[in-house]
């Protein structure tokens, strides 16, 4: 059984830049490595294909969640150790995130970001203690971290929104911060 599982939520495209797949592949090799089982989208597209490749041939635990409606446009990765199937969206999240200990999000686009503000609020709230990580491969984060800076500064939120979220710049370091985190 495995220790401990690690929520990526991350894009059903590969993005522009090389480099967001290739730190895709090392991050599903790292949870692998650890023994950690990758919990995701389920999707064979993407970011989040990549990330379950990687774990998996890496030897890793992958648990898949997938809504039946994205079935055909993420190509649900039924090779999974865990493949779930739910009606919509907000079963897809919660399913994930009751199954995780940590959570870590990698570039994408809409749906990525809904998952992170998602989770974000619920930390703010006192709703849970998960840590949650943003690898900001080649600064992707970065105009995030500065709106969630701009909310705080301007009054919209408690400096302690920002704490909240903890950005790390390559595998490596995600890596070193979820061997504390998950210690």
């Amino acid at each position: 059984m495995t220790s401990r599982s690690v929520c990526v939520f991350c894009g059903s495209r590969p993005g522009n830049d090389p480099v967001y797949a290739a730190e895709a592949e090392a991050t599903g090799t790292m949870l692998a490595e650890n023994g950690w089982r990758l919990v995701y989208g389920a999707g064979d597209v993407g970011l989040m294909g990549t990330v379950a490749r990687a774990a998996q041939a890496a030897g890793g635990e992958t648990f898949g969640v997938i809504p039946t409606h994205l079935l055909k446009a993420e190509v649900g990765k039924t090779d999974l150790s865990t493949f779930v199937i739910t009606e919509n969206m907000h079963e897809r999240k919660k399913v994930m995130f009751m199954n995780s200990d940590a959570i870590v999000v990698l570039p994408g686009g809409a749906g990525s970001l809904d998952e992170f503000f998602e989770v974000l609020t619920w930390r703010q709230l006192h709703l849970h203690q998960k840590p949650i990580f943003l690898l900001n491969t080649a600064g992707f984060w970065n105009p995030l971290l500065a709106l969630v800076d701009h909310v705080v500064e301007q009054g919209f939120a408690d400096a302690s929104l920002r704490e909240l979220i903890r950005p790390k710049d390559t595998t490596a370091d995600l890596n070193a911060a979820l061997r504390t985190a998950l210690s």
